[in-house]
C-alpha cells in the first residue's frame, strides 16, 4: 500500500473544493471518495483495536495462576476492561467532533501501546487490573475510526464504507479469542499483549502517514463539558437515535447471550470440546462480516427499514437451531451464522442512519449509540451465564429469543413512524 504524506492520496476529489464552507475539514465532505485500500486500512485498525477488549477471555485461568489471583479477582479483569470501554465511549469518542481526528487517533493508539505493555509486564494483580482498565478506555479508538471513515465517505456511498469498516470490527471481535488462545499456547499469555502492542504501534505509524488532517477550523467550538452535554441533548432531540440505540441494545444483548455462554454446553457432555476447538467457533461467526458489507450497500439504496426487519426476523429464527446445540453441532453452526449475519446487518444500518442525522456530530452520535451496545452486551452476558447455572441451555436460548423478538416487535410498531435521514434535510449543527 502506498503511504503518502499528510493523507494526499487518501481521497480523490470529485470536482469539489477543499473546505466547503466554514468549519469544513480538509479531505472530508461530499467530494471525498475513499480508496478501497484506505477503507481496508480503517477496517484492519478497527479490528486490531477492538480485539484487545476480548483477548483476555481465554487467558483468565492462566493469568490467575501466574499472578496468584483469586477467582473473584480474575473475573474482574473482564469487568474492568468493559467498564473502561464504556467510559471511553462517553468521555473520549466525542472528542472526534472538536479535535483533529488524525492526531486524536494516533495519540490514542500510542497510549494504547503503553497500556498493552503495562499489561504484558504486570507482575502484580493491581498493575494488571489498572492496565486492563486503561486498555479498555483507549480501545474506543475503534469508534473514532468508524466516525472518521463515515465523515470521509460521500453520502451516496457512506453505507458501503461503514459496512466495510464494521466488517473489520466483527472479525476483530470474533477472532480475538481464537488468536489469543493459539498465541498463548505457543509463547505464554504475555506474548498476546506484546504482539498487540507491536501491531498497534505499526498501525499508528501507518495511519499517521495516510490519514488526512485538518487545515481549517474545527466544525464546532464547544468546550469539553458542553460537548458531553450535547451528546445527551442529541438523545433528547432525535427519536431515530433513541430507537436505533434500543435496537443496538437488544441485538447485542442477544449476541452476548450466545457468545458469553456457548462454551458452557460445548465443554460438557456429550462434546467435552477443548478451549481451542470452542474458540474456533468464532471462525464461523466471521460470516457476519459479509452481512456488514451487504447491509451497507442496501442502506445506500434506501432499503434501511426493510433490511432491519429482515435481519431482526433472522435473528429471532436463529435461536431455533441454536436450541438443538446439545444434539447437533451442525445446528449450532447454522444458528451462529444466522445470528451473526443478522446482528451485523442491523448494526451497520443503525450506524449509517444515525450518522446521517448530524454528520458534524458523528463521533458523539456513534459514541452515544455504542454506550447502549455496551449495556446490551453486559446484560446478555450476566443474564445468560446466571441463567445457564440454574436452568440450562434451553433457558439461555429462550432468553436470546426474547431479546430478538422484542427487537422485531419494536421494528414492527415503529417502521412507518420515522423518516430516513438520508432523504430528509436535517440541521447541520448541534450545539449544547
Amino acid at each position: 500500500m502506498l503511504m503518502p504524506g499528510n493523507g494526499e492520496a487518501v481521497t480523490r476529489r470529485s470536482g469539489a473544493r477543499r473546505g466547503n464552507g466554514p468549519g469544513a475539514r480538509s479531505g472530508e465532505g461530499p467530494g471525498a471518495v475513499l480508496s478501497r485500500g484506505v477503507v481496508i486500512l480503517f477496517a484492519v485498525a478497527c479490528g486490531a483495536a477492538v480485539a484487545n477488549v476480548y483477548f483476555s477471555q481465554p487467558l483468565l485461568v492462566t493469568m490467575g495462576h501466574d499472578l496468584a489471583m483469586s477467582p473473584a479477582l480474575v473475573g474482574s479483569v473482564v469487568t474492568l476492561t468493559h467498564v473502561g470501554y464504556g467510559l471511553g465511549l462517553f468521555f473520549l469518542v466525542p472528542l472526534g467532533d472538536v479535535a483533529d481526528r488524525r492526531r486524536l487517533i494516533v495519540a490514542q493508539l500510542l497510549l494504547l501501546v503503553v497500556a498493552l505493555v503495562v499489561v504484558a509486564a504486570a507482575h502484580t494483580a493491581a498493575i494488571l487490573l489498572v492496565g486492563m482498565a486503561a486498555m479498555g478506555l483507549l480501545a474506543v479508538v475503534t469508534q473514532t475510526l468508524v466516525a472518521f471513515a463515515a465523515s470521509l465517505a460521500p453520502p451516496a456511498g457512506r453505507g458501503r464504507v461503514v459496512g466495510l469498516v464494521t466488517s473489520g470490527v466483527v472479525i476483530g471481535i470474533l477472532l480475538a479469542r481464537t488468536a489469543s488462545g493459539l498465541l498463548a499456547d505457543l509463547a505464554g499469555w504475555r506474548s498476546v499483549y506484546l504482539a498487540s502492542a507491536s501491531l498497534t504501534a505499526l498501525l499508528a505509524l501507518v495511519l499517521y502517514r495516510v490519514l488526512p488532517h485538518h487545515t481549517d477550523a474545527p466544525p464546532t467550538t464547544l468546550r469539553y463539558g458542553q460537548l458531553l452535554r450535547s451528546t445527551i441533548t442529541l438523545f433528547v432531540r432525535e427519536r431515530l437515535l433513541r430507537l436505533r440505540a434500543l435496537f443496538g441494545l437488544l441485538i447485542f444483548a442477544a449476541f452476548s447471550t450466545l457468545w458469553s455462554s456457548v462454551a458452557l454446553p460445548l465443554s460438557e457432555a456429550p462434546y467435552f470440546l477443548p478451549h481451542s476447538a470452542i474458540g474456533a467457533l468464532g471462525l464461523i461467526g466471521v460470516t457476519g462480516a459479509l452481512a456488514a458489507t451487504v447491509a451497507g450497500r442496501l442502506n445506500d439504496r434506501g432499503l434501511s427499514g426493510r433490511t432491519t426487519g429482515i435481519a431482526l426476523a433472522l435473528l429471532a429464527a436463529s435461536w431455533l437451531p441454536l436450541a438443538f446445540t446439545r444434539s447437533s453441532l451442525w445446528a449450532l453452526c447454522v444458528g451462529v451464522i444466522l445470528l451473526d449475519l443478522a446482528v451485523q446487518a442491523v448494526h451497520v444500518t443503525n450506524q449509517t442512519l444515525i450518522y446521517a442525522l448530524h454528520p458534524d456530530a458523528g463521533s458523539r452520535l456513534i459514541g452515544g449509540y455504542m454506550v447502549f451496545y455496551s449495556i446490551g452486551s453486559a446484560t446478555g452476558a450476566i443474564t445468560a451465564t446466571s441463567l445457564y447455572a440454574v436452568a440450562g441451555w434451553g433457558a439461555v436460548c429462550a432468553l436470546g429469543a426474547a431479546f430478538s423478538c422484542l427487537g422485531l416487535v419494536l421494528w414492527a410498531f415503529t417502521r412507518h413512524g420515522i423518516p430516513d435521514p438520508a432523504t430528509t434535510k436535517m440541521p447541520s449543527r448541534v450545539g449544547s
